[in-house]
């Protein structure tokens, strides 16, 4: 190996380690408020318990809205000037956001200021897997961007056990692991890819691309669906664990912070699987639909676990966790699926908006639940309801699978006018 290609490896395996830190960084900070929610809430003067649940659910709302509009925000900012700059910005925003966080005194305030925080998050994700994937092989950009989630993911773990020491000191450490990540960027370098259609006349982080044209509307919209199962698992079943629990008759309350971290610890072990078996199988189409598979089977064993015990549900979050740690694999297969000049776009956008959906996926959900109360059906309506909407999710995520070409081993290097001339270009 020449001293060329050895900088080079070494140069992409920084790369790699500082986008996974920046996940890690970014995990945390996304999960923080769930695991705080009540005492932080507490302190603020909020103690009814209906109201704690109602301006709890606001706040969670609030922050999604900031990933929907972050996300399109750094989506665009990362195809026009660069995935750097998306990780610098971003990571600067929700830090000190964090600082605020830890600093609030009224509920409005607190609601504001995770409307920033949700902005700044929604750029991290989506700036660190495009730059592996347009910096790595073709044949090995699938272990970059494993590593990325993996290493990321146990943010939620972190997040679970530092906020045992305060709320107020959770989000301080928070901010400050972002302002240290920001030292480690100063080594980071952009993406030859980008820097050619930096060069080029194309246009460039144009968002109404993906809708001015029924092949590339339909993948994207397809790239978002595929995903809706994994945070309606996370964002409802294991994060309502209380609710849940008290419907299976549990013999004791179940923890939602205990269930989310051993849900994203299995949601780690579970990408890195992922993407092992799609670069042995070289399909990432198949993995999702393996995985898609087994999200399915894990739910049904929570939904049927009577008189389950935190020690049981703690196997099972584990479980539902592996069978949805397609995160990575489903990233990928957005970034590979469009061109270098609206890529950042979509790979920034797509992991947000399915966290946004999650919002809807609520509504839907507690409709349900009052559908079944009023049909005599209270004992189990959450019950009863995560059937129906498992089953409707999945239905919509494989269907959008299919959708979707395969795309292992495509060369990235192309914009999508370059596309759209040479459809041979698209893996199949």
């Amino acid at each position: 190996m020449t001293d060329t290609s050895a900088k080079a490896s070494r140069n992409v395996i920084f790369l790699v380690i500082v986008a996974a830190l920046g996940y890690f960084v970014d995990i945390y900070d996304l999960l923080i408020f769930s695991i705080v929610r009540v005492k932080s809430l507490q302190d603020i003067g909020i103690l009814d318990k209906e109201e704690l649940r109602t301006k709890g659910e606001f706040i969670i709302n609030m922050q999604m809205l900031g990933l929907l509009l972050g996300g399109l925000l750094w989506g665009i900012i990362g195809d026009k000037f660069g995935r750097i700059k998306v990780l610098f910005g971003s990571i600067l925003l929700y830090s000190l956001a964090n600082f605020a966080n830890g600093l609030v005194t009224t509920y409005t305030l607190y609601a504001t200021v995770r409307f920033i925080a949700g902005i700044g998050l929604a750029g991290e994700l989506g700036a660190g897997i495009t730059l592996v994937s347009e910096t790595m092989s073709k044949k090995n950009r699938g272990y970059g961007t494993m590593i990325v989630a993996v290493v990321g993911l146990f943010g939620a773990v972190l997040a679970n056990i530092v906020a045992k020491f305060g709320w107020q000191n959770a989000y301080f450490i928070g901010g400050g692991l972002g302002l240290l990540l920001l030292l480690l960027r100063v080594g980071t370098f952009e993406s030859g890819m980008f820097r050619n259609a930096a060069e080029s006349e194309v246009s460039r982080g144009n968002f109404f691309m993906l809708f001015n044209n029924k092949v590339r509307f339909v993948k994207y919209i397809s790239c978002i669906l595929i995903g809706l199962p994994l945070w309606f698992v996370v964002g409802i079943l294991v994060s309502q664990a209380p609710e849940m629990g008290a419907e299976l008759h549990a013999a004791e309350p179940l923890s939602a912070g205990t269930g989310i971290m051993f849900t994203y610890i299995g949601i780690s072990v579970g990408d890195m699987f992922a993407g092992v078996f799609a670069q042995l199988t070289k399909s990432r189409r198949l993995t999702m639909l393996v995985f898609q598979i087994l999200s399915v089977i894990s739910v049904l064993l929570y939904l049927n676990a009577k008189g389950i015990t935190p020690g049981q549900f703690q196997i099972l979050c584990l479980f539902i966790g592996f069978s949805v740690g397609y995160w990575a694999t489903f990233v990928t297969i957005a970034s590979e699926q469009f061109g270098t000049n609206i890529r950042s776009t979509v790979t920034t956008t797509v992991p947000n908006f399915v966290r946004g959906a999650l919002i809807p996926i609520t509504f839907a959900f507690e409709g349900m639940v009052s559908y079944f109360k009023q049909h005599g059906r209270e004992a189990t309506c959450k019950i009863d309801s995560a059937y129906v909407m498992m089953a409707l999710v999945t239905l919509v995520a494989l269907s959008a699978l299919s959708q979707l070409k395969e795309t292992f081993g495509k060369d990235l290097n192309y914009t999508e006018q370059e596309e759209e001339q040479e459809p041979a270009g698209i893996a199949s």
